[in-house]
């Protein structure tokens, strides 16, 4: 499902060359639960980047569903992400200016289903929000800001999860809601996880747990 070879990324920085990743060799299975570990600047997030088609690696072979991502132009990456992906970050990245229905109806509407509206309040019924589908993020908690997120994100079953510390901008019992919220609709879409968090506790939720330091896979753990 994600094969990941010698994956080198080198950015260029006020100093000079940045090596962000080293040598990067990963493998996860379709359906598996992933975790990502490791210190604040150790290449976590770079490296869900790299497997999403939002950063090229300097070198190296990055392969999602038996589609070599380095033969992919920007267009087809494009496409590729939104037929294969879901992605949800810290900050929610939700549209402020569009309701919690437009922002669920974005994936449907880029896919050219006339009933995307329909189908964006099923999604929001469905992570509890069916009462909030008329409101902006701004008056929205930042519980329910990452519940809209989810619902979008998985509004057209992806394949794929990318979860960048989903709940590193909530309090603990709302984190804890929404991660339960995470896992049952993994669970429920048989979607493939990779959720980078600094909560350990989280992390021994997955099948697989990965530990980057400085660049580099230094631990791999499967249960």
């Amino acid at each position: 499902m994600i094969e990941l070879k010698n994956i080198h990324l080198k950015l260029d920085g006020p100093a000079g060359p940045v090596k962000i990743l080293r040598g990067i060799n990963l493998s996860i299975a379709e359906g598996e639960t992933v975790s990502v570990v490791g210190p604040s600047g150790s290449g976590k997030t770079t490296m869900l980047m790299v497997i999403a088609g939002l950063e090229r690696a300097t070198s190296g072979t990055v392969t999602v569903n038996n589609v070599d991502l380095g033969a992919l132009d920007e267009d087809k990456l494009a496409v590729f992400r939104r037929e294969t992906m879901g992605i949800v970050f810290q900050n929610f990245h939700l549209v402020p200016t569009m309701s919690a229905l437009e922002n669920v109806a974005i994936p449907f509407e880029l896919l050219g289903l006339t009933d995307a509206f329909d189908r964006a309040k099923s999604e929001l019924e469905a992570v509890g929000l069916g009462h909030r589908i008329e409101h902006y993020p701004g008056q929205l908690s930042g519980g329910e800001q990452q519940r809209v997120a989810l619902a979008r994100a998985f509004a057209t079953n992806p394949r794929i999860l990318l979860a960048d510390e989903p709940t590193g901008n909530l309090d603990k019992g709302t984190g804890d809601a929404v991660i339960e919220l995470l896992f049952s609709l993994t669970r429920k879409h048989n979607t493939t996880l990779l959720l980078i968090s600094h909560d350990s506790m989280i992390g021994e939720r997955c099948e697989h747990e990965i530990r980057i330091i400085d660049g580099q896979i230094y631990e791999e753990a499967k249960r």
